[in-house]
């Protein structure tokens, strides 16, 4: 299964005391979860320190990028969900945005087909990077240490290096071909037979990181790595600019929340269809019992399929970026359209997907993404999806630079009708525009039961 697609969120566990045991791991104050122990431990050196869950976050982000690169990245892109201890709440898009060169037709051919792999592999698949101007974001908001001591533990790791996990191990060597064939000059540092517990070091990456560590915003967007980047796409066939970097911001959004019988949800708004298709399945599968009927049985099997088809019928008909396309959040998200949704399902009978179409208003985790979770001990909490899309998105290295760019242009509709890499169809809400952003199905969520915490 892509966990990009599918809505997924992390519990926290506090008790009196920390200890592993078959349920994993319960802690006492704090905790750090994310895909790779060596980022946990930075963001839990991080707590550790004093640091509140955005210190850690921006930490741990980081140090993804340099041993997750799969996933972790500075070369894409995500979302972040803040709750702070107080009860307030932020969202935080740092999605990708399509090239001020990019159009509609750019991957397909003269008969109008699409062109295949253009929009998956090399440097025509990449948005303009968004991940190090959200963390300048986050800090610049929420951040209570030193910038430079947050990126300095993502830089050791990547001149001093680390040792592969097995499961890098044998990613890396899957994916050499692609690195090889989509690559103008050697990624020297993911070529290789590649064995358990082997070390790498990234002295490229090390490099950039430091830029970004003693430059901030400017480190990463203008000056030599900007300069590499602009390069590699002039090798490559891309068409990122200096100018495209230049313009890049993120965005605070207001996040979308919800109540699902005692919980209250705090999810990402558009560009993500993550928050409203999490709510929308929650809210028309919950009349139903799914208590009685048992987790994964018949039925409950059956309800979610159905409830999914109207969802995703919705998604791709109504959800964009909201900068370029009006997103009708509210009529949604409205309890009776909702119900009105659910009048044709058969607990008896599969409805055919091509014949559920989007309503009418009355008035296994993966490794193509990850996400992180982060509670500090005064009860901030912090919920990231961050990706470069595909396993190591375009497969294209920024030369001289060390890290890798993603293929994030994939997630726009190419063509009305014609389903991306993961089988999402899309219309013209997610059409593929200069400076827009494509749209994703991540949904960092933060939960709250009884006005507390929850998950």
């Amino acid at each position: 299964m892509k966990s990009k697609y599918y809505l997924f969120i992390v519990l926290f566990c506090f008790s009196a005391a920390c200890k592993r045991d078959t349920r994993g791991v319960i802690a006492h104050q704090a905790m750090v979860v994310s895909a790779h122990p060596l980022a946990t431990k930075v963001g839990v050196d991080v707590l550790k320190q004093g640091g509140n869950a955005i210190d850690a976050a921006i930490a741990v982000q980081f140090a993804l990028a340099v041993v997750y690169p799969r996933a972790g990245n500075i070369g894409g892109g995500g979302f972040m969900i803040v709750r702070m201890h107080d009860g307030s709440t932020n969202a935080l898009d740092f999605r990708e945005k399509a090239p001020l060169l990019a159009h509609k037709k750019m991957y397909l051919d003269s008969l109008n087909q699409v062109i295949e792999n253009l929009s998956t592999r090399g440097a025509l698949a990449c948005g303009v990077p968004g991940t190090v101007d959200g963390m300048v974001e986050a800090h610049k908001s929420y951040g209570t240490m030193s910038w430079a001591n947050l990126i300095q533990p993502a830089i050791n790791l990547a001149n001093q290096g680390f040792l592969l996990t097995d499961k890098e191990a044998q990613s890396f060597n899957h994916n050499q071909q692609d690195f090889i064939q989509y690559n103008t000059t050697s990624p020297d540092f993911l070529l290789g037979d590649w064995q358990t517990g082997d070390a790498i070091v990234i002295k490229d990456l090390g490099k950039t990181l430091s830029r970004i560590r003693d430059k901030g915003r400017a480190g990463f967007y203008k000056g030599s790595t900007a300069d590499l980047i602009v390069e590699e796409m002039q090798r490559s066939n891309g068409i990122i600019s200096h100018q495209d970097l230049e313009q890049y911001r993120s965005k605070w959004r207001i996040p979308i929340t919800s109540k699902y019988k005692t919980f209250r949800l705090i999810s990402m708004p558009p560009s993500s269809s993550g928050g409203i298709a999490l709510m929308q399945l929650l809210k028309m599968a919950e009349a139903y019992p799914l208590r009685r009927w048992g987790f994964q049985s018949l039925e409950t099997s059956h309800l979610m399929a159905e409830v999914e088809r109207r969802v995703f019928a919705d998604r791709a008909t109504y959800l964009g970026d909201p900068d370029f396309f009006s997103v009708p959040v509210e009529h949604l998200l409205n309890d009776q359209y909702l119900q009105h949704r659910m009048m044709d399902f058969d607990p008896t009978r599969a409805t055919e997907s091509q014949y559920v179409e989007a309503g009418n208003f009355m008035a296994m985790e993966s490794e193509e993404t990850t996400h992180f979770s982060i509670v500090d001990p005064k009860g901030n909490a912090v919920a990231v999806t961050t990706t470069l899309n595909g396993a190591y998105g375009s497969k294209t290295v920024v030369a001289g630079a060390g890290f890798l760019l993603n293929n994030e242009m994939d997630d726009f509709s190419i063509k009305s009708g014609f389903p991306n890499m993961y089988g999402l169809i899309g219309g013209e809400a997610n059409a593929i525009e200069p400076g827009k952003r494509m749209l994703s199905s991540m949904t960092p969520t933060i939960v709250e039961k009884e006005g507390k915490l929850f998950m």
